[in-house]
């Protein structure tokens, strides 16, 4: 299975759907944060190994803990996504804490802020500019 396959595309997404699945109504680690999302998955063309990149919209406290549940039930998980995908292998997981999402909503951020500098800006201009036109 070669890596940009339309097969291998839809084996991601369907370890993807699945490991989302099992770890929001399966796994009862209080350490593992509600707000965990999973990202993608990326599974190795030969079904051995798959990169889970996770999202946790928390403190860095809360993202610590729920990367140590994670990374303690990978078994449990490893065991269940064998249960739900029919693959010749099961592959082992690895969880990387992907910031993207918060990365994105922090920028965002900042471009509202600029934006809304930027229109004070031009109201205090035309403000001013009214002002000398009626002098």
């Amino acid at each position: 299975m070669r890596k940009g396959s339309i097969k291998s595309i839809r084996v991601n997404a369907e370890v993807q759907r699945e490991l989302s699945n099992i770890i929001h109504n399966e796994i009862k680690d209080p350490r593992i944060h509600p707000l965990t999302s999973v990202v993608s998955a990326d599974v190795t063309p030969d079904l051995k190994y798959c990169t889970v990149h996770v999202s946790v919209l928390a403190d860095d406290e809360a993202k610590k803990d729920t990367m140590a549940g994670l990374n303690q039930a990978k078994s449990y998980i490893r065991r269940q996504l064998a249960a739900t995908v029919n693959l010749r292998n099961t592959p082992e997981l690895k969880f990387v804490l992907d910031e993207g999402i918060e990365n994105g909503i922090y920028m965002s951020g900042l471009i509202d802020r600029v934006t809304n500098q930027d229109r004070e800006a031009q109201a205090k201009r035309g403000e001013t500019e009214e002002e000398n036109e009626d002098l």
